[in-house]
C-alpha cells in the first residue's frame, strides 16, 4: 500500500504520464519489493546477526527518506521552483528519487525475508515474484488515479503529493516503532 500510496502522489504530480513511463516507475516499485525480500532471505541464511542490529533502523531510514521528498515536494509547489519543473509545469521525477522512492516504500519488506526463511530458494523466489507483480498491478492503478486526479487538482497537486509522501513516512515510522 506504501507503493501505490507514492504511485497515486507521483501521478498526481505528473498528470500528462505516458504509459511508458508509468510502466517503468510501477515496474522500479515491483522490483524493490522484489528485491527486498530476497535480500531478507539471504541475510537470513548469511549474516543474521549483523542484520538483527539494522532492522531498527528500517523505520527510521524510510521516514528520512520519504520525509525528505515529500518536503522537497511541498517546498517546491510552494515557492514554485521551477528549476526542478518539465514543460509541463510537474516536478521532475529522476531516476534517484524514484530510486530513494522505491528502496523507502520497500524497505520494511526486507522483514518479509524472515518470514520466508524457512523456504528454499525457489519458493522464496515464487513468493517475491508474486509480491513483484501485485505490486506492479497496484502502482499502475495508482499512478492511473493520481493522473486523473493530477488534472482535476492542477497546481495543488505536488503540494498532496508531498503531503501523501510524509503521511506514508509517518505511517512507516509508527508502525516499525510502535506495532
Amino acid at each position: 500500500m506504501d507503493a501505490f500510496s507514492v504511485s497515486l502522489a507521483n501521478g498526481l504530480n505528473e498528470p500528462r504520464m505516458k504509459k511508458s513511463r508509468m510502466s517503468f516507475i510501477a515496474g522500479m516499485y515491483a522490483f524493490f519489493q522484489f528485491a527486498m525480500p530476497m535480500i531478507g532471505w539471504v541475510c537470513v541464511h548469511t549474516i543474521v546477526a549483523y542484520f538483527e542490529s539494522f532492522d531498527d533502523c528500517i523505520p527510521w531510514i524510510a521516514l528520512i527518506l520519504l520525509l525528505y521528498i515529500g518536503a522537497k515536494m511541498i517546498w517546491e509547489a510552494v515557492h514554485g521552483d521551477c528549476a526542478h519543473k518539465d514543460s509541463s509545469g510537474s516536478l521532475k521525477l529522476t531516476f534517484p528519487t524514484l530510486l530513494t522512492q522505491g528502496i523507502a516504500t520497500s524497505i520494511d519488506a526486507l522483514s518479509v525475508g524472515f518470514t520466508i526463511a524457512d523456504y528454499g530458494l525457489f519458493m522464496a523466489f515464487v513468493a517475491s515474484f508474486i509480491i513483484a507483480l501485485v505490486t506492479f498491478a497496484i502502482c499502475m492503478t495508482g499512478l492511473v488515479i493520481g493522473k486523473r486526479a493530477g488534472d482535476r487538482l492542477g497546481s495543488k497537486a505536488t503540494f498532496i503529493g508531498g503531503l501523501i509522501l510524509v503521511g506514508i513516512g509517518i505511517e512507516i515510522f509508527v508502525k516499525g516503532i510502535f506495532f
